[in-house]
């Protein structure tokens, strides 16, 4: 006897995600049981191994430049998360009706999201650099002098969280501009007729419905800000973590440890907590808003 509908339909969504499985399997589980294995070990860079066992993790404790990284990259998050969801979900709702040129409008916005981060790193470099930068010079001519922003720490970092939104918001822009599509337009509508205005309606209306939406790109670009390439890609091009530390975010500051000072069991117990700090968080993010589906 063959299988039954339900059996058949099993096996079909499992051969569906087998793919993703198998990824997800070979290139994050395995290479984070790597990084657990390698960080009770202490590597001396030519293929040494000697077991330390929790030597790099109490390390950690004890260490001022993690500190400084810790710090820079809680700052980054709590400045890059919010101003790029409420930017992006601004160009959402500007999009989102039809007018002559939106797609082209829609693809400009998009466009700086699939330019490699290293060329977007170049090209703000071009533009940022002391003395020779476009931006430095304009403001020189507006009579402010000979203003530094990728030398001065304060505008340094400015310059990566500004260039962080600005190459990120497209993406988060398509986001929300599906969300809002699947909203049902009888909604709005019948809010108008009620009498609602613009903002009662997007309070009462569209911001409910778009909540999961919004717990997905939260969630995302928190991820992303701390593990993600513009928290490393941006930071190496430009300003290489400087100036003072300034910029050294803790991705930037494992590369270091690995592949500048050769303490890849120590990076390897940094990274193994962060992981761990991430898998928490995001776990209780969904445990308290039941993955944006918020009551109320």
């Amino acid at each position: 006897m063959g299988m039954s509908r339900r059996r058949r339909e099993a096996v079909a969504a499992y051969a569906f995600l087998a793919p993703d499985l198998i990824g997800l399997l070979v290139f994050v589980v395995v290479p984070m049981v790597l990084a657990l294995g390698v960080s009770l070990f202490k590597v001396d860079g030519f293929g040494g191994y000697t077991f330390v066992g929790l030597d790099n993790f109490h390390r950690m404790l004890n260490d001022a430049a993690l500190g400084q990284s810790l710090r820079v990259t809680a700052v980054y998050v709590v400045t890059f998360v919010p101003i790029a969801f409420v930017v992006s979900l601004a160009l959402a709702m500007l999009v989102r009706d039809h007018f002559r040129g939106v797609g082209w409008v829609r693809t400009a916005f998009f466009v700086p999201n699939v330019i490699s981060l290293v060329v977007v790193g170049l090209l703000w470099q071009f533009l940022l650099v002391e003395k020779q930068g476009i931006a430095a010079n304009l403001l020189s001519t507006i009579g402010l002098g000979d203003v530094s922003l990728l030398g001065n720490p304060t505008l340094a970092f400015v310059s990566y969280v500004v260039i962080s939104v600005w190459f990120l918001m497209g993406y988060q822009m398509l986001i929300f501009l599906a969300g809002l599509n699947d909203i049902p337009k009888e909604f709005d509508d019948a809010a108008r007729i009620d009498g609602a205005g613009a903002w009662q309606r997007f309070r009462h209306v569209t911001w409910p419905l778009l909540r999961p939406t919004s717990f997905f790109v939260v969630v995302t670009s928190t991820v992303s800000a701390v593990t993600g390439l513009q928290a490393f890609d941006l930071v190496f091009v430009l300003t290489k973590g400087g100036p003072a530390n300034a910029t050294s975010t803790i991705v930037f500051y494992i590369y270091k440890q690995a592949f500048t000072f050769g303490n890849y069991g120590y990076a390897a117990a940094i990274t193994t907590v962060m992981v761990g700090f991430l898998v928490v968080i995001t776990g209780v993010m969904f445990r308290f808003t039941r993955g944006g589906r918020f009551d109320g």
